[in-house]
């Protein structure tokens, strides 16, 4: 039978698995160890960043909230909540994850509404410093609530039959 005999140096085995343990952590920060870094949530730390985000959408609103409150998400869902949240969804929010929590509520008067009769507001829900939903509202008798998507226009938007030559 043979033995055989090694010795271990200590510090050796120590530095090897500190730096095992770095690499295990350089990897975790890298790949989403943070909240921030898995949301896809748009930044809303300030004025100008939500009426960044609105202008984004082709939206020019006022420069500053005609009002700003807080609002608490509801915990108990009614039917206007889940045709309002249906909208959020449609947007890629879920206003239902924030159930019970409170967010701030920012309104904007938007200045370039196709064919407004009457004032348009765009309403920016903010949680955390994060957009969380929100919605643009046509507040005359015929308005309607939609998506920050803008529509587009027929000055906008052009077909191939409006560019092509005429024969």
């Amino acid at each position: 039978m043979m033995v055989m005999t090694a010795k271990v140096d200590m510090k050796k085995i120590a530095l090897i698995l500190g730096a095992i343990a770095a690499g295990i952590i350089g990897i975790i920060l890298l790949f989403g160890g943070s909240d921030a870094q898995t949301t896809s949530a748009p930044a809303a730390a300030n004025n100008d960043a939500r009426v960044k985000f609105l202008q984004s959408f082709g939206w020019e609103v006022a420069t500053s909230p005609e009002e700003s409150s807080q609002v608490r998400i509801p915990e108990n869902t009614t039917e206007i909540f889940d045709r309002y949240n249906q909208l959020q969804k449609s947007q890629g929010y879920d206003l239902s994850k924030l159930a019970g929590k409170n967010a701030m509520r920012y309104v904007y008067k938007v200045e370039n509404y196709p064919g407004a009769t009457e004032p348009v507001y765009a309403t920016v829900l903010v949680y955390k410093n994060e957009i969380v939903g929100g919605d643009i509202t046509d507040t005359s008798p015929n308005g309607k609530v939609q998506g920050f998507k803008k529509a587009p226009s027929a000055t906008d938007s052009t077909t191939p039959s409006e560019t092509a030559p005429s024969a």
